[in-house]
């Protein structure tokens, strides 16, 4: 395929085992640059990044997001970062959306530098919890803002899966 950005978006696949190699710093805000820049509803920008690669924070948020679905183990499969995407209902009727955007952008722009990554779920509600909530404050994130997702990222321990076979009748046409 010669288009880079097409070839990006077909071969990105969940990650889901991890080195414990630290990510740069450079291609850590490369990632999050590409996140910021998600197209938001009326232009209002709500999404924000809570960025996690301290160990001590990242274990706690593992910890944490475990306990929501009463599970065992790290739910991050062992990624050294883990960058929270929160949005403020306050700010757009369309948070939920700009913030699912926001980790669309996430995810592939950690494969397009080299990072494995997956979406995981339940940020709503580990920032709804008082150690989640006191995570935020400490972090200076603002009052009312929600989880959409965790993104975690880092070097893939094994080579990302090849594509499944995508399944039929998933696109109508009206012409």
């Amino acid at each position: 395929m010669q288009n880079a950005a097409l070839e990006n978006l077909l071969t990105r696949r969940a990650v889901r085992s991890y080195k414990s190699d630290p990510v740069p710093d450079d291609v850590l805000n490369r990632v999050m640059e590409a996140g910021l820049y998600a197209p938001s509803g009326m232009g209002r920008e709500s999404p924000v990044i809570l960025a996690v690669t301290n160990k001590e924070v990242r274990d706690e948020l593992s910890r944490l997001n475990a306990a929501v679905m009463h599970l065992e183990g790290d739910p991050f499969y062992g990624a050294p970062v883990v960058l929270v995407v929160l949005a403020s209902p306050e700010l757009a009727g369309t948070y939920l959306e700009d913030g699912a955007l926001v980790m669309g952008n996430l995810l592939n722009a950690a494969h397009a530098e080299g990072l494995g990554s997956c979406w995981i779920h339940r940020a709503k509600q580990v920032f709804e919890t008082p150690e989640g909530k006191a995570i935020l404050e400490k972090a200076g994130v603002p009052a009312g803002y929600v989880g959409i997702g965790n993104c975690i990222l880092g070097y893939a321990a094994e080579p990302e899966p090849a594509a499944k076979p995508r399944r039929n009748g998933r696109v109508f046409r009206l012409a």
